[in-house]
C-alpha cells in the first residue's frame, strides 16, 4: 500500500505540474514585423509653442509575448537604432544625432523591456517598464490599446497594439534645453507582431 500511495503521489505531482506548463504555455510569442514595415516608432515635440515637430526611427526590432485572455502575464520588448532617427531633415537629423541630443556614437542603442501589465480593461492597459536612453534607465509607462489579431492572408497570425507615452527630455540626460514650450516628448509605437 505504501508503494501505491508514493506512485499515486508521484503521478498527482507529474499531472499538476504538465497542467502548470499548459497554463504558463497560453502566452504566444510575436516578433515585430518591422521587415513588413507594419510597425512604427513615432515621435512629436513642440516646437517653440507654435507648432509640431515629428519624426520617427527607422531601424528597431523586438518581440513580445500575449496571452488575451491573462494580458498581465503578456510582456514585450524593443530595441532601437537610435542613428535611424529620420525627421525628414538632415540637418536636423544630423544635429539629434549629435551630443546635444542622442548622442549616437556613444549610445547607439536605446532599449525598452517591460517589468509588468496592468489591464485597465475594453482592450487597454498600462505597461511599465524600463527605458533606456542615452545611457541612462528610467522606468516609464506606456498607455497601451490593442487594436486587433487574427489570421493574416500568408498563413500567419498577428496581434497588433499601439503605445503611447511621454517623458522629459531632462530624465534621461538631454543636456540640449529647447525653451519652455518643449521640454516633453510625445511617442507613439505602433506594433504588429507575427506569432513565432
Amino acid at each position: 500500500m505504501h508503494l501505491i500511495s508514493r506512485v499515486r503521489a508521484r503521478a498527482v505531482a507529474m499531472t499538476g505540474a504538465v497542467m502548470l506548463a499548459a497554463s504558463a504555455a497560453q502566452a504566444d510569442s510575436y516578433a515585430i514585423d518591422t521587415e513588413g514595415a507594419h510597425a512604427f516608432i513615432s515621435f512629436e515635440i513642440p516646437h517653440l509653442g507654435y507648432s509640431w515637430l515629428s519624426g520617427r526611427f527607422n531601424t528597431f526590432d523586438g518581440s513580445f509575448e500575449y496571452d488575451p485572455e491573462k494580458p498581465e502575464a503578456s510582456s514585450i520588448q524593443v530595441t532601437i537604432d537610435t542613428a535611424s532617427v529620420d525627421s525628414n531633415h538632415a540637418e536636423r537629423d544630423k544635429h539629434l544625432r549629435s551630443e546635444d541630443f542622442l548622442y549616437v556614437k556613444e549610445f547607439p542603442e536605446a532599449k525598452f523591456v517591460s517589468k509588468r501589465i496592468e489591464p485597465a480593461g475594453e482592450g487597454k492597459a498600462k505597461v511599465i517598464g524600463d527605458l533606456t536612453l542615452r545611457g541612462v534607465t528610467r522606468e516609464i509607462t506606456i498607455d497601451a490599446e490593442h487594436v486587433g489579431g487574427g489570421k493574416d492572408p500568408w498563413g500567419g497570425y498577428r496581434q497588433g497594439f499601439r503605445g503611447t507615452t511621454s517623458f522629459a527630455l531632462k530624465d534621461f540626460g538631454i543636456p540640449k534645453d529647447l525653451g519652455p514650450a518643449s521640454q516633453r516628448v510625445d511617442m507613439t509605437l505602433d506594433v504588429e507582431g507575427i506569432r513565432k
